[in-house]
């Protein structure tokens, strides 16, 4: 047997960290299974609830939404009826262009003109202020939060309601691009069918009508601002000729070929006057030598004439020859001054001609220069006039044979059912969310899950036996519990309590336990008629037994039993009375009770005192067997300090309830306190539970009577 196995284990011993930490971090998917399957009731449940909130919600809550769908095709290729340069260019099909699109058939100048077009406001669907008065709004009125909304003029209401029937209108629609095409779907889904079509039509109607307007008023535009071009231009060219005219009318006729004759004139007169100063230079020359020359043989030399050379050879021989020398060098020399002075003259006329002529040139070229400007400006002028002036016939000309970027492909059809809500859809997410929902809850809730079901469970965590496995006792009040084991004593509860009789009796089959105390972690987890069984049990087997009542401030046997007496433990550690007198003996119970009574002496110092280890000794030499009924052992120390009289220590589990925090620290504290846990039991077991949790009964000396527990 599983207890024979453990019996006798060391109180500190605790399964090994290791593998405990092991079984944490891996996840047993059969363990996941099974307890989702176990629960496949409470999950059919959430399904069919999360079906029937589906159900009514598409059946009659959710308003029926009818969809119909407009196509409209974009055009790359324009028609071209003239061979015209247009003022708009087509689209080019790109990207960019396409998704730039998908805005415009969205934006809300298109849906203001849908708006108007189909008078939208006075439409209760898209104008939320005409619906009747919803439950938010009521609520908002009875709290007082409608009063506090800000009027507006007339002219603002108006537009703000407007405003709102747009954005309601563009909730409504939606835009697709057909991928690797040009082509839109204008998609509207209202609460009408016929409103569905007509407003998707609408929309790719004035989407339209939109281009061309568009174009229209781009043509017209440019066709403004040419023709003030064009008047200014022409303004302008008529500016720029007249200037011309005036300049050339107020200066001397002049040509290109007249400039190049009079410069050939100019280069004339410097040839001239270059070569009248050489002349002039080389008599300056002759002059500068003939007064230099100091006899009358250089004077021959330099002057070169032919008379004086004849002069020269008689000068010596005959004075009036000399004086003849003399005389013609001085003519000679005067002559070459003449000559110096003619030479002066006809170079300075020479170069003041030059200048003249220089002067009449620059000017002439200045005034050929001014009116080729002049002449060049009327030109460019005249050159832009005709172009703006040829492109402004040409927008003319387009005015009203303007085409729209787009067409449409396909009108919206009427739809003959509606959209929405899809109620299958609906019924299948609800049934999957039920589902998911129900799951998640039955697995956190098992995650949470911080108690005991199982006694393998509990011995594998605290490393303590389980002595026994009790199921719950079916019985109204505490009062009737003994009742009920005495009048069904084949009961799966009556059988399960042998279990801890027996197994405690084997603790020590040398020195069985005499003095027994019954605890737990906290109340109202079943040791008190865990007690009472075990004593009723023993009885059984004909041994006396004397059940104590070790909490004294609760008094807890005094709610099984209504015949107790007033005095008790308190008076027999007083000495006031013995433990003969104190006892109780209540019909259909066969063990004596010493219950408990009220004190103002802490309970603690009473159960801590000698004349309580007294008190233990002599029932231990009256009776077989002692059991004492202690406080829990996390609210008050009492039952730590009783069981230095014990023999032996059962610590009551409650099933699925009794955290495990509650548990180790209670048996912390009884190792600290070097005090051995006899065994454990695992109290007010669900048959029904243990079933739900998936161990069928296979856990516990109860479960072969099972059926026994609801038919006895």
């Amino acid at each position: 047997m599983e207890i024979s196995r453990t019996i006798g284990r060391d109180p500190g011993h605790q399964v090994p960290s290791t593998a405990a930490s092991a079984d944490e971090n891996v996840t047993d998917l059969g363990a996941l299974f099974s307890t989702l399957w176990r629960e496949k009731w409470l999950i059919g449940l959430g399904v069919l609830v999360a079906l029937l909130i589906g159900g009514y919600y598409a059946y009659i809550v959710a308003t029926p939404l009818y969809r119909s769908t407009a196509v409209v095709i974009l055009k790359t290729k324009q028609d071209q009826i003239v061979d015209l340069q247009s003022v708009v260019g087509g689209l080019s099909g790109d990207t960019s262009e396409v998704n730039s699109e998908v805005e415009v058939l969205r934006a809300r100048s298109l849906m203001r003109e849908v708006v108007d077009r189909l008078d939208l406001t006075t439409d209760p669907e898209f104008n939320t202020e005409l619906q009747p008065e919803g439950l938010v709004s009521r609520i908002k009125s009875m709290i007082g939060l409608g009063a506090l909304a800000v009027e507006l003029p007339p002219e603002q209401e108006a537009q703000r309601i407007r405003d709102a029937v747009i954005s309601k209108l563009l909730e409504a629609v939606t835009v697709h691009n057909v991928p690797l095409s040009l082509v839109f779907q204008v998609t509207v889904e209202t609460e009408d069918a016929r409103k569905s079509a007509l407003i998707a039509d609408t929309i790719a109607d004035l989407y339209i009508l939109n281009q061309i307007e568009v174009k229209f008023e781009a043509t017209e535009q440019a066709t403004l601002w040419l023709s003030e071009r064009v008047s200014a231009l022409q303004s302008k060219l008529e500016e720029a000729e007249a200037k011309a005219s005036e300049f050339s009318a107020a200066t001397e006729l002049v040509s290109v070929e007249a400039l190049r004759a009079l410069e050939r004139q100019i280069k004339d007169f410097r040839d001239r006057i270059a070569t009248a100063q050489v002349n002039r230079n080389a008599q300056a020359s002759r002059i500068e030598a003939l007064e230099a020359a100091t006899t009358r043989a250089e004077q021959v030399e330099v002057s070169n004439d032919a008379q004086l050379e004849r002069f020269l050879s008689h000068v010596e021989n005959d004075p009036e020859i000399a004086e003849a020398f003399d005389t013609r060098f001085q003519i000679v020399l005067q002559r070459s001054r003449q000559d110096l002075a003619r030479a002066d003259q006809q170079l300075a006329a020479l170069q003041a001609s030059e200048t003249v002529l220089s002067g009449q040139v620059s000017r002439q070229n200045e005034d050929l220069i001014t009116l080729q400007q002049l002449t060049r400006e009327a030109e460019a002028t005249r050159v832009l006039y005709e172009y703006f002036l040829s492109r402004l016939n040409e927008t003319s000309a387009q005015r009203g044979i303007q085409q729209a970027d787009s067409r449409i492909l396909s009108d919206a059809v009427v739809p003959n059912a509606p959209s929405a809500p899809r109620k299958s859809l609906i019924l299948a997410m609800s049934a999957i969310l039920g589902l998911m929902l129900s799951a998640g809850l039955i697995l956190l809730r098992e995650m949470r899950n911080n108690s005991f079901r199982t006694a393998r469970e509990l011995e594998s965590t605290t490393g303590y036996t389980v002595l026994g496995q009790i199921p719950a006792m079916p019985a109204a009040s505490r009062a009737k519990v003994l009742q009920y084991l005495s009048d069904k004593p084949t009961s799966a509860a009556a059988e399960a309590v042998r279990n801890p009789r027996t197994s405690l009796r084997l603790s020590n089959v040398d020195n069985p336990p005499k003095v027994v105390i019954s605890t737990s972690s906290v109340p109202g987890e079943g040791k008190t008629t865990n007690s009472l069984a075990l004593a009723q049990n023993l009885l059984g087997l004909g041994k006396r037994v004397l059940l104590v009542e070790g909490d004294i401030r609760r008094r807890t046997l005094h709610q099984y039993f209504k015949d107790m007496p007033d005095k008790g433990i308190v008076s027999v550690l007083s000495g006031e009375l013995t433990l003969e007198e104190a006892v109780h003996r209540t019909s259909g119970f066969g063990a004596d009770i010493l219950g408990g009574e009220k004190s103002s002496i802490n309970a603690a110092d009473l159960f801590a005192s000698d004349r309580f280890r007294a008190l233990i000794e002599e029932a231990r030499a009256a009776y077989d067997m002692v059991i004492i009924d202690t406080p829990p052992v996390l609210v008050v120390p009492d039952a730590r300090i009783i069981a230095d009289q014990a023999d032996a220590i059962i610590f009551t589990v409650h099933w699925d309830k009794t955290s495990k925090t509650q548990v180790e620290e209670s048996l912390r504290m009884f190792h600290n306190s070097g005090q051995r846990v006899t065994g454990l039991v695992l109290s007010q077991i669900s048959p029904k539970g243990m079933k739900r949790y998936g161990y069928d009964g296979t856990y516990g000396a109860y479960s072969g009577y099972g059926a026994k527990y609801y038919t006895n």
